[in-house]
């Protein structure tokens, strides 16, 4: 019979078209499988973001009846640099704070600082927020409580609370401002380079690092600088009041742990965030707010953090060298 077949006129075309027709059979059951890994693998990675970060995408909300107490102390992280690029930046930190405090359950918050600091611009935003978010909310307190460090802009946004508290080996103050800048007015004749500069303005230049420093440039500087430095000194000033050591050297950008800053009056006690909201404010249970993310910045976040925590832990692993 199957040389009967292959005699047959056009067996070869019938038998083509079976092959062909047996691999697109084959190559859609293989893309209806493809799609459906992925469409698993999508719904493993959304199930995980919600696990993990439910509430920052708000998804914790629908539950919130069963899931959080009636009262609890609202908590706000500010860590890291504070500047416009990064996590720590004015604009997520004021909306995150208005949700705070609007929280029906906050009867107090906590600012968790652990900043070296940064803007001035952006800590004066901040600062200014908390002030605004206090005279709306008045019978809500507002603590701040410094974790490794909280300094220089850091230091102006916590002044914006009632209390500060920090630990004892917590550093804090670096109360003033620094305009880092460099000179290397002889590295190109060296090198052989000719630099090319046009301006329309007589101080348009001002700190070129390949220009040399003209005098009246460095005191228009030093000016800007002590404009600012004034400024924070107010806002310290006014924050902290009579509880400052009148006697102390506070403005000079040092900075002390937390049992000095308790003796010089700038921070009220010691203590953690846990022990501050059950010792002083009396409820014990904690609500983070946290700026709302799209899943993939969250995603994306997590990564980098992963990266670097394995870089950190390469970093201070002995190694065979």
């Amino acid at each position: 019979m199957g040389w009967a077949n292959e005699n047959k006129p056009g067996w070869e075309r019938e038998t083509l078209e079976k092959l062909l027709h047996a691999q697109v059979i084959e190559q859609r059951r293989a893309r209806r499988w493809g799609i459906f890994i992925k469409l698993l693998f999508l719904l493993y990675l959304l199930a995980l973001l919600i696990l993990v970060r439910g509430g920052d995408l708000g998804l914790t909300d629908w539950f919130e009846d069963d899931r959080v107490p009636a009262e609890h102390v609202a908590v706000v992280d500010i860590e890291g640099l504070i500047a416009s690029g990064s996590l720590a930046n004015a604009e997520d930190l004021n909306r995150t704070l208005r949700t705070a405090f609007e929280d029906a359950g906050t009867r107090a918050l906590i600012l968790r600082i652990n900043s070296g600091g940064g803007s001035p611009v952006q800590a004066a935003i901040i600062h200014d927020e908390i002030q605004r978010l206090k005279g709306l909310h008045e019978e809500t307190p507002v603590y701040a409580v410094i974790g490794d460090i909280g300094a220089s802009a850091a230091y102006y946004i916590a002044v914006a609370a009632d209390e500060i508290h920090a630990s004892e080996a917590s550093l804090v103050g670096s109360i003033g401002v620094r305009l880092d800048s460099f000179g290397v007015v002889d590295l190109i004749d060296n090198i052989g380079i000719e630099r090319r500069l046009f301006t329309s303005g007589d101080n348009k230049a001002l700190l070129d690092p390949f220009l040399p420093l003209e005098e009246s440039h460095a005191e228009h500087m030093q000016g800007v600088l002590d404009d600012v430095y004034r400024q924070f000194v107010e806002v310290v000033r006014a924050g902290r009041g009579d509880r400052l050591d009148a006697d102390a050297e506070l403005f000079d950008g040092l900075i002390w742990t937390g049992q000095q800053s308790m003796e010089l009056g700038l921070i009220d006690g010691l203590g953690t965030d846990r022990s501050v909201a059950r010792d002083i404010i009396g409820i014990e249970e904690l609500k983070v707010f946290k700026p709302r993310r799209t899943p993939l910045q969250l995603l994306f976040e997590d990564l980098g953090m992963s990266v670097l925590r394995q870089l950190m832990a390469w970093e201070s692993t002995p190694q065979w060298r």
